[in-house]
């Protein structure tokens, strides 16, 4: 991709008033029209929000984002809103045993109110924030119970992990940004508590599963393997539950187990890059107390992999406007042509850009550009900038008003076909999703506040 090394926050700020000013609009929408009692609203089908039933991942992004409306504009109805709908109808995600989201539904709900609370944004109407402080480790401690062992002896190859829906044997790349709940809940003084009162650190958990998707979910180039590119992650690893021993590489949303489904990248450059900036705060000795491993040794780790997945993202899978497409081995790209070298192309004829991994891959970049700093951060952080720029405007920006989305040209699961094709089209193009709107949302709000003078946001209490 073409990085802008000149682009400024400050030069976003107009762009991003125009986002929020859209995203109020289409909050206020889908909440007037949507009924619950049909489940959660996942993406648009001609432009309308409909639901589509595999886990309720997306209800925590429906109402995060009216807080981060509020949090971009500071009108008070939109934290009304996200506030409300949060204790009326979250509750359940926090002691959901069944999936590996509690990252995505419970910090974009309860975690952002607690974090306005706490920024002095939004006043404490009488012990919320600790309220909030309590289900949130309540959220890490059921999120941390979902744990697979592996066999492996080495600490620093992991020992275990966070299993996805499909079951223990399973991990996704997804969950390495689930992983913020664990670090929280453990900054906030909590354990999980296991049998025989054996007390479960939930910072170690988190570090040794992203320790274990460091070594089998991502590629570093460095191996036999015939698929190995530096940066590759597949979707999914799977472990033999009788001996903890891993077996092979799987997907469930891309093209294959040896290309790059660009969403699952998305998520382990937007997630290494968090996790970097939480354990460069804690004090010297807390990583190994965690772990039993030196704190270097773990954070060299987690920056090879967050190394490796942003250059291929920007070096590999990224057309020259910083946008990608479903995957990067899909077949039909061969048809785009020398497609790297140009913008993507929304509307072709052939292939799905996915506008959703690219909106959470530039957050990434850009927390991983500040956590370096310097001129080696610069790449980093001008890349995501670059992106967001693109986001910001169309044909990314949904700017019809009859149109329920935020992000446009999304897509969800492509290999059983569940995205829209409009009439006269070959492939999935504009439509949106609830994760691309929200995060288009987180987006905006991080880059407005390193314009200007609010606190630099992340998900842990700094």
């Amino acid at each position: 991709m073409k990085i802008d090394e000149q682009l400024k926050p400050a030069e976003l700020l107009g762009p991003i008033d125009c986002v929020m000013e859209l995203a109020k609009q289409k909050v206020l929408d889908i909440d007037r029209t949507w009924d619950p009692a049909n489940g959660t609203p996942v993406y648009t089908v001609a432009g309308r929000y409909t639901t589509r039933g595999w886990t309720e991942w997306t209800q925590g992004f429906q109402y995060g984002s009216a807080l981060l409306v509020f949090d971009a504009t500071d009108d008070r109805s939109m934290y009304e809103l996200g506030r409300e709908r949060t204790l009326e109808r979250m509750l359940p995600h926090v002691t959901h045993i069944g999936v590996h989201d509690h990252g995505f539904n419970n910090l974009s709900t309860y975690g952002n109110i607690r974090r306005l609370i706490r920024e002095g944004r939004v006043e404490d109407p009488g012990m919320e924030a600790e309220m909030h402080s309590h289900i949130l480790r309540a959220s890490g401690a059921v999120q941390a119970a979902r744990w697979a062992k592996t066999s492996d002896a080495d600490p620093l190859d992991g020992g275990g992990y966070v299993y996805s829906f499909n079951g223990p044997q399973s991990l996704f790349v997804d969950t390495m940004r689930s992983m913020r709940i664990l670090a929280l809940a453990d900054q906030l003084g909590h354990v999980l508590m296991g049998e025989h009162d054996e007390r479960i650190n939930l910072l170690g958990r988190a570090i040794a599963h992203g320790l274990t998707t460091a070594k089998y979910i991502v590629f570093y180039g460095d191996s036999g393997h015939s698929y190995d590119v530096r940066g590759r992650t597949a979707h999914e690893a799977i472990f033999n539950r009788n001996d903890g021993r891993f077996r092979c590489r799987s997907t469930q949303q891309g093209y294959s187990p040896f290309s790059t489904w660009t969403r699952g990248l998305a998520w382990a450059v937007c997630g290494y890059a968090e996790q970097l900036e939480y354990l460069a705060t804690l004090p010297k000795g807390a990583i190994r107390q965690a772990t039993g491993i030196d704190d270097a040794r773990v954070i060299e780790r987690y920056e090879q992999a967050a190394l490796a997945t942003s250059d291929h993202y920007i070096d590999d899978c990224a057309a020259s406007d910083g946008i990608v497409y479903w995957d990067d081995g899909a077949p039909g790209l061969v048809n785009l042509g020398d497609w790297r070298s140009r913008p993507a192309e929304p509307y072709n004829d052939h292939e799905p850009v996915d506008g959703t991994a690219s909106a959470i891959t530039a957050q990434g970049l850009i927390r991983l550009g500040r956590y370096l700093g310097g001129e080696r951060g610069g790449r980093y952080l001008q890349a995501g900038l670059s992106i967001a720029r693109v986001l910001f405007d169309e044909p990314y920006l949904s700017t019809e008003p009859q149109h329920q989305g935020l992000l446009l040209h999304s897509i969800y699961h492509r290999p059983n076909n569940w995205d829209h094709i409009p009439e006269g089209r070959r492939i999935p193009c504009g439509e949106s999703s609830l994760w691309g709107d929200y995060h288009l949302l987180e987006l905006a709000v991080l880059i407005q506040r390193l314009a200007g003078e609010k606190p630099y946001m992340v998900f842990f209490d700094s």
